[in-house]
């Protein structure tokens, strides 16, 4: 029997009068047309408009509005300016309380859908500072008809969208990346083509702290040298003073990649790490180590993780612990804690915090997750923290924990569906608590914990 074909009721380049009734994970508007589903970029929730089919596929369609004829109540005024051009913060123009009920509709869906958990119980954990709360931009370059680009790439392209102020970042990062732009043009430093894979200058990375009110530079380039009038400048007390820099680094990244940062780091003056304050803890963070972008918000999802761990009173086993924020935090309790983090210089970074604060029942341990968690099948683990990149934990990294079997898992994820998925695997569990912090204000990237305890507990 023939398959039978769908039937796409639009065609591309046809205009629509659509009302968008709901919002995808990726932030863009969703509305039915026929039954068919139809994407509307930048279209919020009880918006009315006329659009354009620009692709059709036998799933789903995408258009690009043409008039807002009728805005969404939960609409307000984005305070970027090229907040419609940029894809970093899709949800500027929504309601900070909607924002939350978004994140917290995306990942309900994906427990669902993927995990098969219907209606879970979600605590959602707001951030009190929405605006200039990021402490790390990184910084697309392009040169384009001779004008230097510097910011971030447009929604779906490699073209930068130049701005002089980002409104997530504090005023002393947007402050420095526009120095660093202006003495990138004086001294007609070679900018990289991706294409051509040819010119020095690649990416700007800029670290702050409002607690030590420090500030990184990270420069990353290709193989090669600034010019002498270039560092000359650079390293003059003004601005750097002012804008109390601790150091500048260089970062050679020489491959063909969108992977913003490579493997060698020299340090051109200063330190080559800055100091972070989370409470009472001081955390050192180089260039390359991984570090939450929110800290008030972090502060609350290391409390709430705490709080599940706090009766641990065997060992607590912390995979992908980069440089150690989750261990120290609750070592700083007494709580006996091993990290494992692949990143030589985030173990680094771990050790020398754990020394400064005088935290003796931490330990870190170098390597892959899935190379070093089976060691510890037999051992009193009773709590392990599972924080993955995006992508969610290898297969060998879960099969281990059912083999170690400890008492309570602690799932920490910035990937919504990788998490659901994750969640179907640990297969001897039951999820006891689910808490939404947002980290990411702005933007549509959600932060979730999960508790889990053994079922026959």
């Amino acid at each position: 029997m023939a398959k039978q074909k769908h039937i796409i009721p639009v065609r591309n380049g046809e205009k629509l009068e659509l009302t968008v009734d709901s919002q995808g994970s990726s932030g863009d508007g969703i509305c039915r047309y026929e039954g068919y589903t139809i994407f509307v970029p930048g279209g919020l929730p009880g918006d009315q408009v006329f659009a354009e089919v620009i692709k059709t596929t036998p799933r789903f369609g995408v258009t690009r509005v043409i008039e807002r004829r009728v805005a969404s109540p939960d609409r307000v005024e984005p305070p970027c300016p090229v907040f419609a051009q940029c894809g970093g913060c899709k949800l500027q123009d929504l309601k900070y309380e909607k924002q939350m009920e978004f994140k917290v509709g995306v990942v309900k869906d994906a427990l669902k859908h993927i995990a098969g958990l219907d209606s879970p119980s979600i605590r959602s954990i707001p951030a009190e500072q929405t605006y200039h709360y990021r402490n790390k931009g990184s910084f697309a370059v392009q040169k384009h008809g001779g004008f230097l680009r510097m910011g971030f790439f447009k929604q779906g392209s490699h073209d930068v969208v130049s701005t002089e102020q980002c409104a997530i970042l504090p005023d002393p990062t947007n402050e420095a990346k526009e120095w660093i732009r202006k003495l990138l043009i004086k001294h007609q430093v070679s900018v990289y083509n991706e294409r051509r894979h040819h010119g020095l200058f690649r990416e700007l990375v800029i670290r702050h702290s409002a607690q030590t009110n420090q500030l990184l530079i990270g420069l990353v380039t290709t193989p090669g040298e600034f010019p002498d009038e270039f560092l000359k400048d650079l390293v003059a007390k003004e601005p750097r003073g002012r804008l109390n820099v601790c150091g500048i680094v260089q970062n050679i990244n020489s491959q063909k990649t969108n992977v913003i940062l490579g493997n060698e780091t020299r340090v051109l003056w200063g330190v080559g790490e800055l100091s972070e304050k989370l409470s009472d803890l001081s955390f050192r963070l180089s260039l390359t180590s991984f570090f939450q972008v929110h800290p008030e918000q972090t502060i609350r999802l290391f409390e709430t993780v705490a709080e599940w761990a706090k009766n641990t009173s065997g060992r607590i086993l912390d995979a992908y612990c980069g440089v150690g924020a989750i261990s120290l935090w609750l070592g700083q309790s007494g709580l006996r804690v091993i990290g494992i983090e692949e990143l030589p210089q985030a173990v680094d970074d771990a050790r020398a915090s754990a020394t400064a604060n005088g935290i003796d029942s931490c330990s870190f341990q170098q390597g892959k997750v899935e190379e070093h968690i089976r060691k510890f099948k037999g051992q009193d683990i009773e709590t392990i923290i599972l924080d993955p990149p995006r992508k969610g934990c290898a297969e060998k990294v879960l099969q281990a924990v059912a083999e170690i079997s400890p008492q309570r898992v602690i799932y920490v994820s910035c990937n919504p569906s990788t998490l659901a998925r994750d969640l179907v695997r640990l297969e001897g569990y039951r999820v006891d608590d689910i808490a939404v912090i947002d980290l990411f204000p702005q933007t549509q990237h959600v932060e979730t914990a999960v508790l889990l305890n053994l079922r026959d507990a």
